[in-house]
């Protein structure tokens, strides 16, 4: 296959996959070798400049996506569904995200009210999940964050997450 070619095949998978691929992935499945792959997600990028879909880095992997502008207008369509997250569940997701690995009992602690629901909805919703125990009495189970979580966000990593500002 010639470079065009690759673009296009390139385009026609990341659309496909409707979520992020390594690049390792994206490699493998055209065949091609990493440093080449990556030649031709920068090229991909180029062309989709002056176009409605943008390369974003997401949860590690690149997936194709509408650019930021345009979303009211795909909005009108009707055809995405949001899932809206009560204020509790946003609080403690918040919580979990910034402090994790959080114990039920400190995101509680936080709260001042009772989240065993809230905790079981959002690991249902697989926003957070059970990532160990803390080694105390009890050994009560740690909450983390998922990949799902960086994805519904659109963040790469943790570390894109806004500074924690304390109010006065």
């Amino acid at each position: 296959m010639n470079t065009e070619n690759n673009t296009a095949a390139l385009e026609a998978i990341l659309f496909a996959a409707g979520e992020p691929l390594s690049v390792e992935k994206i490699s493998e499945i055209l065949e091609i070798g990493i440093l080449q792959t990556a030649e031709l997600l920068r090229q991909l990028e180029r062309e989709l400049e002056d176009r409605g879909l943008t390369i974003r880095t997401v949860a590690g992997g690149k997936q194709l996506a509408a650019k930021k502008e345009f979303y009211p207008l795909i909005l009108r369509l009707g055809k995405i569904i949001e899932r809206k997250l009560s204020a509790p569940m946003l609080e403690t997701l918040s919580i979990v995200a910034y402090m994790q690995p959080v114990t039920r009992a400190e995101i509680e602690n936080i709260r001042g009210v009772n989240v065993d629901g809230v905790v079981a909805k959002l690991a249902e919703l697989e926003l957070i999940e059970e990532v160990g125990r803390k080694q105390i009495a009890g050994r009560p189970i740690l909450y983390g964050t998922t990949e799902k979580f960086l994805k519904t966000l659109g963040i790469n990593s943790l570390q894109d997450l806004p500074e924690l500002s304390v109010g006065d």
